[in-house]
């Protein structure tokens, strides 16, 4: 189903709106699922600060904003904590990606 994105045990249903990982529930608010739907559509791929600021906030780049690194430490806070399989990884000075652990 092309609108049910899956990485690892972590699953995003576009049409419901829900994510899940390892079968449970995961709450996110829009902005969360437009970030992590973005991450998820670019799997493997380092997305700078401007990408995603672009695609996730329509904005037009204001450096001085920590916008998408606070959003990135709520995602990891809801995806990652349990879990001892981190999904979400920084890459210094560059971005955001999410894939598996090296």
């Amino acid at each position: 189903q092309k609108n049910i994105l899956v990485f690892d045990d972590l699953q995003l249903d576009r049409d419901s709106k829900s994510v899940q990982r390892a079968n449970s529930p995961i709450i996110l608010t829009a902005t969360e699922f437009r970030l992590l739907e973005f991450l998820m559509l670019n799997r493997n791929k380092v997305l700078s600060r401007i990408d995603i600021l672009e695609e996730v906030w329509g904005m037009d780049v204001d450096l001085s904003t920590n916008v998408v690194d606070v959003y990135v430490n709520y995602l990891r806070k809801k995806i990652d904590k349990q879990f001892s399989r981190k999904l979400i990884h920084t890459v210094i000075s560059m971005g955001y990606v999410i894939r598996h652990e090296n």
